[in-house]
């Protein structure tokens, strides 16, 4: 019987400036990955040579930031490079795009009163959307989509630990469930998004108001509205095979996310059913409310 080594690791992590990816190599660090930023294109081939394994013969992962900041960075010469790399069989190979709205961008930048790589002689704000304009085609490329907006750290890492940490070592794929608010925008990173702002709305209900979707008596409330059942049967039989071939074809994240009006009742409340539901048959479910108040009889924004 032939025994094959172990495949190495290596991430490659880009995006939009300011958007988190030093936040994010950190974070792969505290999960046991050597990472490195802004290696030339040139020498992405020599990172991704064999080196020394680790006490279990594994060789040790690597997240590597790459992004316009990068001396001899083009967007023809990474796809070149990321192409490469895939076709390497020795490799376990992934794209991370990190990501973020403009306006949140825009705030980072003013906070911090750090200058935007393209945007020396014009506004934040031109720079922002002139690098979205040219780093857009890498999108395509990319195994995973992180967007950052509206993300603490702590929001960051958990997304990480979830797709990269120790249960990641089998082959299951990860799947992301989040509410939102459609008032806030898409969630950027979704592969898949439901709208639920048909069902009973309990904002109207002043008793039920101040509560959230993880409230029994808003939970309750929902479920008596008559098109409810027949909407949640026709939402699982509509994921259930998709999930089912998407793991099987080797996707290794994707994202579900359900929206209403306010990010607060509705969208909530379908979401833990949702996450509740995929976690019988799916080992690596992660839930957030992206929108929902931190503040209330259920506060915590991710579990």
């Amino acid at each position: 019987m032939t025994v094959f080594p172990p495949l190495r690791k290596l991430v490659l992590v880009t995006g939009m400036s300011g958007a988190g990816k030093t936040t994010v190599l950190k974070g792969f660090e505290d999960l046991g990955f050597e990472a490195v930023d802004n290696v030339p294109l040139s020498l992405l081939p020599n990172i991704a040579a064999p080196a020394p394994r680790l006490g279990d013969g594994a060789p040790r992962p690597v997240a590597v930031g790459v992004d316009i900041r990068t001396r001899d960075f083009a967007v023809d010469a990474f796809i070149e490079q990321v192409e490469a790399l895939r076709a390497d069989p020795a490799l376990d190979f992934t794209v991370l795009f990190v990501n973020c709205g403009d306006e949140e961008l825009l705030r980072r930048y003013t906070e911090t009163r750090h200058r935007h790589p393209l945007a020396h002689d014009l506004p934040v704000l031109d720079g922002v959307r002139l690098e979205r304009t040219l780093i857009s085609p890498l999108l395509n490329v990319a195994d995973i989509h992180l967007d950052t907006t509206g993300d603490t750290p702590y929001d960051v890492k958990s997304f990480l630990n979830h797709a990269f940490g120790e249960s990641e070592r089998h082959e299951a794929m990860a799947v992301f469930v989040t509410s939102f608010s459609y008032r806030k925008g898409l969630p950027r990173d979704a592969d898949l998004v439901f709208d639920v702002r048909f069902l009973r709305n309990p904002h109207y209900d002043p008793v039920l108001k101040p509560l959230t979707g993880r409230s029994p008596e808003v939970q309750a409330y929902i479920e008596e509205d008559e098109i409810f059942p027949d909407f949640f049967a026709g939402l699982k039989d509509l994921i259930r095979p998709m999930l089912e071939r998407f793991n099987e074809g080797g996707k290794a994240y994707f994202t579900i996310a359900v929206g209403c009006t306010g990010g607060k009742h509705r969208s909530v409340f379908v979401a833990e059913r949702l996450a509740a539901w995929l976690q019988t048959t799916h080992a690596r479910v992660r839930l957030a409310h992206r929108d929902m108040p931190e503040q209330g009889p259920e506060n915590g924004k991710v579990t």
